[in-house]
């Protein structure tokens, strides 16, 4: 990569007695044309535009032309241009008296040969002003032509190999003659273009110019929300955790001594350890963003962060917020659109889990303050917020909610406050939507994929002030508030330059959540609700990949239920005394864990309801909008359950040898839970021939082993597989199945034996009388 810096400022300065003179005559044409250009319809404005750079000798550079005015002649430039990637690096969005204008760009040659050496022009057209909105999509997908007479800067550009890179900046004084020939604040559209002998790319931009001094009278700025919902889509589940609660059993007095460790930090590394809370984390990388995040909303206060509050409880240091969200950022949509609640109850999540109070306790855990509050706003989900999810949210105490997409003002006049009120009826919620053009380019998605400036977060961002500075310009007296919904997922260099660059607007005010939430409403009643029935529902493919996660969170969450009912010895009685023992005890010194066994509650009720909350954790989350998530969380829940089952097994066995018709083959059952199990041992041959006893019931103890026997009888020798199963109390198979092979080597040493020599005898003996004592025929 090769990287070229230069300042033409100084190249393209001129005199200053000069300057002096052209300045106040050019400024006097300028007002002129300016007010002309607002004024008239947009090829009538470029018209004058053009007319104003023939006659204006002040400006002798040759004018640079938009793509759409390329005739056949350049078509062979423009399919060169394709296989040629030009990509905005950095450029200023906002232009004010002192910072100049900066451009750093990147040339990619994506052809098989080298290019030659060239030059990047930055150009524009320091009068045109743009009419409409559609005017600025075109030019943004270089589909309007627009004269671009004023050069800011050149650079050259050296060759460039094949598959290689350069990457150049073009710096422009905030006194060069172009750049403080803009009279007027507002947006203006740029022109980069590179360009050798036989190639050419071009990429269309915006550069704003704040009010900052010019000597034109100012406007009220509009107001602006900019709202962070934050979480992360970074959860995993936690194996450790996932162990340890398999392993560990509730304590029946934690208040009790009994010669442990009871410190405060002790009792925190264990709780820890198996709180079922806990069982869902996320990875270093989450960290290291959520310290980049904190570095962030200390530079600017006004920076709305709406964080999920299982978020805050996972991460360290818990940033300032101003509203949380539903606990684990759950698809309200989805589940309104599937309207199943048992299908989500059997999965193992109830809506006492993502209500508001719920958002709030989490919020005051998170906070280690019991009267910590904050506005509790529910975030959108997989679709658009559809009356039947409005119904739903206001049922579980949500009064207001984002919709970050879903409600396009594209076809309004102009652009308005987002804010609706819906009557429901559970009563009215208000839903705070988002600006749809400016909110998609600060989540990092162009306006369209031709609009070639777009490509970069620089590139958006100059399309974001200036789309700002255009619907400022629209209705200047009207009072607005705006919505501008950042990605749960933006990077902190990114939301860092968006706000510094909102900040520097003179035509933008920032204002906090609760600002936007009290203003007056877009629209009410049923004029409200007729916007609302244009929302769309989650997709088809969203609604089936959800019930596909409901089906998989079911049948984990049955497989606990079974454990619990089917397997665990539920026979023994809790007993009211500390010192009493259940079947694992008479183990517990070998294991070296007998002051835990003897804390250890002897009714397992509480423990199994640990693992049935830890697996309702991993399914609050796995119904989260994001796929990734999702699939982790699924995996972890059937982790859960598969654990579950496999701790308790069969211990693998030696072959076996018969040498008679009847043997004993032993079975080992391990059960690695802190509770006893009693269960059915299922033995099967693949002969007819070598046969065992079918099933024997066995009781396992807590974190123990126990044996059990089946009969083997073998009618001839030979070789066959014992296959070894556990089944509970139901007779429905769990666990891994072992398999044993028993080898019969039948001998004559027993009574069948003895039987089958004695009839021999008797049969020889009979033979011998028979032979001495038969007639012989007379010839013999």
């Amino acid at each position: 990569m090769t990287r070229i810096v230069s300042s033409d400022a100084a190249n393209m300065r001129r005199s200053s007695a000069s300057g002096t003179l052209r300045h106040a005559v050019l400024a006097i044409c300028t007002a002129v044309l300016a007010v002309m250009t607002c004024c008239l319809p947009t090829n009538q404005a470029l018209a004058v535009s053009a007319m104003r750079n023939a006659n204006n000798g002040a400006n002798t550079a040759p004018v640079i032309t938009s793509p759409a005015a390329d005739t056949s002649e350049n078509s062979a430039s423009a399919d060169a241009s394709k296989a040629i990637s030009l990509t905005i690096d950095e450029s200023t969005a906002v232009v004010t008296a002192s910072s100049g204008y900066h451009v750093k760009a990147t040339i990619t040659n994506n052809t098989e040969s080298a290019l030659e050496a060239g030059n990047l022009t930055v150009a524009t057209n320091v009068f045109y002003s743009f009419v409409s909105r559609t005017d600025m999509q075109q030019w943004a997908q270089s589909g309007v032509n627009i004269p671009m007479p004023d050069t800011l800067g050149q650079v050259d550009v050296p060759a460039i190999d094949a598959g290689a890179k350069a990457t150049v900046s073009v710096d422009v004084a905030a006194d060069q003659d172009r750049l403080s020939a803009i009279l007027s604040w507002g947006p203006k559209p740029v022109l980069i273009r590179y360009a050798n002998t036989n190639n050419r790319a071009d990429s269309h931009t915006f550069l704003t110019r704040s009010s900052d001094g010019l000597q034109t009278a100012g406007t009220p700025a509009m107001s602006m929300t900019v709202a962070l919902p934050l979480g992360t889509n970074a959860w995993q589940a936690d194996d450790s955790v996932t162990s340890n609660l398999l392993t560990t059993a509730d304590s029946a007095d934690s208040s009790s001594n009994n010669g442990t460790d009871t410190s405060d930090e002790a009792r925190s590394s264990d709780s820890s350890s198996t709180d079922p809370e806990r069982i869902v984390t996320t990875n270093a990388d989450a960290g290291n963003t959520q310290r980049a995040l904190q570095q962030v909303l200390s530079r600017h206060p006004l920076l709305q962060v709406i964080a999920d509050p299982t978020y805050l409880k996972a991460v360290s240091i818990p940033p300032r917020v101003s509203a949380i969200t539903q606990p684990g950022m759950f698809d309200i949509t989805a589940y309104a659109a599937i309207g199943d609640a048992e299908a989500y109850a059997t999965a193992g999540v109830d809506s006492s889990q993502w209500n508001a109070d719920t958002a709030v306790r989490q919020l005051r855990s998170a906070l280690g303050n019991d009267n910590a509050s904050s506005p509790v706003i529910a975030v959108q989900g997989s679709g658009a917020w559809t009356q039947q999810a409005l119904e739903q949210a206001r049922a579980e105490g949500y009064e207001t909610v984002i919709a970050d997409s879903g409600f396009s003002d594209q076809d309004d006049a102009t652009v308005h406050t987002g804010k609706l009120v819906v009557p429901t009826s559970q009563g009215d919620i208000t839903v705070l939507t988002s600006q749809n053009v400016l909110s998609e380019l600060a989540q990092g998605r162009a306006t369209s994929d031709s609009a070639s400036g777009e490509t970069s977060a620089a590139g958006r961002l100059a399309r974001f002030m200036a789309q700002s500075a255009f619907y400022q310009m629209e209705q200047p007296y009207t009072s607005r508030n705006l919505l501008v919904c950042l990605g749960d997922q933006s990077s902190g260099s990114d939301v860092d330059a968006l706000m510094n660059a909102v900040e520097q607007a003179s035509w933008l005010s920032l204002t906090d959540i609760n600002t936007l939430a009290a203003a007056d409403a877009y629209q009410t009643g049923s004029e409200a609700e007729q916007t609302i029935a244009q929302a769309s529902q989650p997709s088809e493919e969203e609604l089936s990949s959800t019930r596909s996660t409901l089906e998989s969170l079911a049948s984990s969450k049955a497989d606990i239920s079974r454990f619990a009912n089917s397997i665990m010895d539920t026979s023994i009685e809790p007993s009211s005394s500390d010192a009493a023992s259940d079947k694992g005890d008479e183990q517990s010194l070998a294991r070296q864990d007998a002051s835990s066994t003897a804390r250890r509650s002897k009714d397992g009720s509480a423990w199994v309801a640990s693992l049935q909350s830890a697996h309702s954790v991993l399914a609050l989350h796995a119904l989260a909008p994001n796929s990734d998530v999702r699939e982790r969380m699924v995996s972890g829940a059937r982790s859960l359950s598969n654990q579950l089952l496999n701790g308790v097994s069969v211990v693998a066995s030696d072959a076996i040898t018969v040498v008679s018709e009847s043997a004993s083959m032993p079975v080992t059952v391990s059960n690695s839970h802190p509770y006893p199990v009693r269960v059915q041992v299922s033995s099967l041959t693949d002969s007819m021939e070598i046969v065992t006893s079918r099933f024997s019931e066995i009781e396992v103890p807590a974190k123990g082993e126990a044996q059990t026997t089946f009969t083997i009888r073998v009618s001839t020798a030979g070789s066959t597989t014992a296959h070894i199963t556990l089944q509970d109390r139901d007779g429905v198979e769990f666990s891994d199945s072992r398999s044993t092979t028993i080898t019969s080597a039948l001998q004559i040493s027993d009574k069948t034996g003895f039987g089958i020599i004695a009839a021999a005898a008797v049969l020889g003996v009979l033979g011998l009388w028979r032979q001495f004592h038969r007639k012989k025929d007379p010839d013999e």
